[in-house]
């Protein structure tokens, strides 16, 4: 086994051709800052151009997988000087629309667009929380598979935005439980999640870690340029479907509603739906 420890993050190899990332900030519940965010990138680059990796699995430590974007992230400013970006919408420095749009197209929009595309199969390997930006993650995947306590929430509209910034809610759920899911944001059990088609397989806490090996065991044991192509051929045709250009229309739509709230509020969130999030000044969701 190898192993290299990020940050915030740890990357192994448990055993010929797999690689496991798995989030570790365990006492803030896996929540996503903008450390995270550039350790998780560099990690899956890492298993995406090792050519021994035939299968990555995301994870988060005990007890949680991720509850989500860290909103008070207090680092933010650290992107385009020690954090370097992946993308070339720049601005990140500037104010008003133009340093907010620029920093979401990269943060949230963009790196998630390209974890979604990594040449190889990845397993969600999901325990505990799975919400709002935790959702995103698991959805970048292209399985997931769960533990019996998982629970899925995006508790976005709430805050008085209209759904996190990757949003699949349409294709993972259908749209009526698309609506449901946002509309009240209720939390929902794997076993729901996994008649809606979302989740792959459930199983019991103690038995997923395992479960989840045995899966990747299966994917590994292909030829790597048959895995690589297949899941071309699978995003491809989703992207035909018009997921992509979905989820850029409802990217400007997230957009509106921060500017909505600033108007309102002063702030990027309604702190009607979540006070204790806003602490009197902008946050992110």
């Amino acid at each position: 086994m190898s192993t290299h420890d990020f940050e915030t993050v740890r990357y192994d190899k448990p055993e010929a051709g797999i690689a496991r990332v798995m989030m570790n900030r365990p006492e803030a519940r896996n929540a996503q800052n903008l450390q995270m965010t550039y350790d998780l990138n560099a990690a899956l680059d890492r298993a995406a151009q090792d050519d021994e990796v035939k299968v990555i699995i995301l994870c988060g430590s005990d007890p949680h997988f991720s509850s989500g974007h860290d909103l008070r992230d207090a680092g933010r400013d650290r992107l385009g000087k020690d954090l370097l970006p992946v993308g070339t919408w720049g601005g990140f420095s500037l104010g008003g629309a133009e340093g907010r749009f620029g920093r979401e197209q990269e943060i949230y929009l963009q790196i998630t667009r390209r974890w979604r595309n990594l040449p190889k199969p990845t397993i969600a390997q999901v325990q505990g929380k799975c919400i709002a930006g935790g959702l995103m993650l698991a959805w970048a995947c292209d399985m997931i598979v769960a533990s019996e306590d998982a629970q899925f929430c995006d508790p976005v509209v709430t805050m008085g935005v209209c759904g996190v910034e990757w949003f699949v809610h349409p294709w993972e759920l259908g749209p009526r439980k698309a609506k449901e899911l946002l509309f009240t944001a209720d939390s929902w059990s794997a076993r729901e999640a996994e008649s809606f088609g979302m989740v792959n397989r459930v199983y019991p806490r103690e038995s997923l870690a395992e479960s989840v090996m045995v899966m990747a065991r299966k994917i590994a044991a292909k030829p790597s340029f048959a895995l690589k192509m297949t899941k071309e051929a699978v995003n491809r045709s989703i992207d035909l479907m018009g997921q992509q250009s979905g989820i850029d229309q409802a990217f400007g739509l997230h957009h509106l509603c921060h500017a909505h709230n600033m108007l309102q509020f002063g702030t990027v969130i309604d702190p009607a739906g979540m006070p204790g999030a806003v602490a009197n000044k902008p946050a992110k969701v």
